[in-house]
């Protein structure tokens, strides 16, 4: 592990875990749900995929349907499409390790309520007393509400945090609000990642297996 991960985990409070492509690979449930969004609106799968990485679902229906769409009804769609499709859903490495650490620890997703409990369900993981969901907040990634509500709940600073993630929204979030980031080449091509302070594997890099 590298010294400034090193100092930044010793002189951290706590650590906030993003969910999706950090603790969690389900990137076939997010893919089948989101591919069927793409082909209901003729529109270009990858680029739909690419988009909705770190985002709650309801905001990028809103971003991506076509003008007219019924906006609930889409995002109602996906949300069911991704809560009810848990298939190939498993630990990152190091994730159980990562949530076991001798820090205070929440999980800080994009997901909704349903979507998060079917997902940390799924894998197997604990799930720890503080998670913050899409449901809980007013502004998704990449503004740091949801970051700073985290560390709130946890009765800590912001700034004594550090920050697991694999999207660039949820990195820029994470800066923003003020914590040590840690990014993953688990989902996004390393040039996306730079704005983090520092670039790893996986949680495995940090934690161990």
């Amino acid at each position: 592990m590298s010294d400034p991960i090193q100092a930044a985990l010793q002189r951290a409070q706590a650590y906030l875990f993003d969910l999706d492509g950090t603790l969690i690979d389900s990137h076939g449930s997010t893919n089948r749900a989101w591919s069927a969004f793409a082909d209901r609106h003729g529109l270009d799968r990858e680029e739909v995929l690419g988009h909705v990485q770190g985002k709650p679902s309801s905001e990028s229906t809103r971003e991506l349907s076509p003008a007219g769409s019924d906006l609930e009804l889409e995002a109602k769609l996906v949300e069911e499409a991704e809560v009810n499709d848990t298939e190939g859903i498993v630990p990152h490495p190091g994730a159980a390790a990562g949530l076991a650490a001798d820090k205070k620890v929440a999980i800080v997703t994009s997901c909704s309520d349903d979507l998060a409990r079917a997902r940390i369900g799924a894998s197997g993981l604990p799930r720890p007393a503080v998670v913050i969901t899409a449901d809980r907040i007013t502004n998704g990634k990449p503004d740091p509400e949801a970051f700073r509500l985290g560390a709130e709940e946890l009765g800590v600073a912001p700034e004594d945090c550090v920050v697991f993630e694999d999207a660039p929204a949820g990195i820029r979030a994470g800066k923003a609000a003020g914590a040590f980031v840690v990014a993953l080449r688990t989902t996004h091509p390393e040039e996306t990642l730079r704005e983090a302070d520092v670039i790893v594997d996986d949680l495995a890099a940090v934690f161990g297996p």
